[in-house]
């Protein structure tokens, strides 16, 4: 694999988007919600989420099919899809530079 693979550059965005999109859910969106009673920001703000969320897993699975990844590799990343800083981990340790 080149350095300058499309795909994995691909998943290496969705990875830290859908991260950063968790982020702002859980603590800017909600406490809008919830402290500040402004519930439309969790209404954008998680639909841009829920569709990272979905792209990351689809991510995930094309890379374990070019990358060659384990059974165990698959499930890490899929675990740390529900993890807040997961994805920028599995980007930096099971993503080629």
């Amino acid at each position: 694999m080149q350095k300058s693979d499309t795909s994995v550059t691909i998943f290496r965005w969705i990875s830290i988007l859908e991260a950063v999109s968790f982020l702002l859910l859980l603590f800017v969106a909600m406490p809008l919600k919830y402290i500040w009673e402004m519930p439309e920001y969790v209404r954008i703000v998680g639909m841009a989420h829920g569709v990272l969320f979905i792209l990351y897993l689809l991510g995930g699975y094309w890379m374990f099919e070019k990358l060659n990844w384990s059974v165990k590799t698959l499930f890490i990343v899929f675990l740390s899809s529900v993890l807040p800083f997961g994805p920028f981990v599995v980007e930096r340790k099971y993503l080629p530079k």
